[in-house]
């Protein structure tokens, strides 16, 4: 489920970043990703599609950061998606900033139908590059793919600028679901294969994976935060 961190409860660091009750542990990984791109480009309509198989229309926008979580299967692996869902307002982005540490993956998102959220992408781009590790995987996703009738950024250039700027690309839609799994699952592809060919370091702290988590019966576990306050925003 999404859960949301108003911008006036206090911004978590990696340490922070946390702590989960023990339940059947059956992943091998968790991964940390984050979710970034101009105010309502649907960020948190992908989370909320992407973990509850919903849309949720008319969602208030975010107000400092939203978390999810959910388990997926990559090459027989199972892994723990932690998912920080950033605020686009740029009065939130040096608080939204500090959760770009220790990102294993980053989800960069424009609006196919809203130039302006594809023109700022390079100033999203700088701040994840300059903000992550330089292994972290950033997938570029170009939401709202059902408004083709309104469609104001052509496929080919947004798969152009991708390209040359070393990014995995896709379109998605959070309204119908189209690509929402592929978004999530291909970044995750990527990291576990960067996981096996030797190129990610996880005994790094940054490297935003955790490997094989255990704990006592019974005891805690370092993984995830554990917001009160429930909510979905675009």
């Amino acid at each position: 489920m999404a859960k949301r961190m108003d911008i006036g409860e206090s911004a978590l660091t990696d340490e922070d970043s946390a702590t989960m009750a023990t339940a059947p542990y059956n992943y091998s990984y968790i991964f940390k990703y984050i979710i970034i791109g101009d105010m309502g480009v649907g960020k948190s309509c992908l989370l909320h599609q992407f973990t509850e198989k919903k849309f949720m229309a008319d969602c208030p926008h975010t107000i400092g950061v939203e978390f999810g979580t959910r388990i997926i299967e990559v090459s027989g692996q199972k892994i723990k998606l932690q998912i920080w869902d950033t605020a686009g307002q740029e009065r939130f982005r040096a608080v939204t900033r500090s959760y770009y540490r220790g990102a294993a993956g980053a989800l960069m998102v424009y609006d196919i139908t809203r130039r302006s959220t594809y023109n700022h992408l390079s100033s999203w781009l700088t701040d994840a590059r300059n903000l992550t590790n330089p292994n972290t995987v950033i997938i570029l996703i170009g939401n709202k793919a059902d408004l083709e009738a309104q469609r104001d950024v052509t496929y080919e250039e947004a798969k152009q600028f991708a390209e040359e700027n070393g990014l995995l690309f896709l379109e998605a839609s959070a309204k119908t679901g189209e690509n929402v799994e592929d978004a999530f699952l291909e970044a995750a592809k990527k990291i576990y294969q960067n996981i096996q060919d030797g190129s990610l370091d996880l005994n790094a702290a940054e490297s935003g994976v955790q490997h094989k988590p255990s704990a006592p019966q019974g005891g805690r576990l370092t993984s995830e935060p554990q917001p009160q306050r429930e909510g979905c925003g675009c």
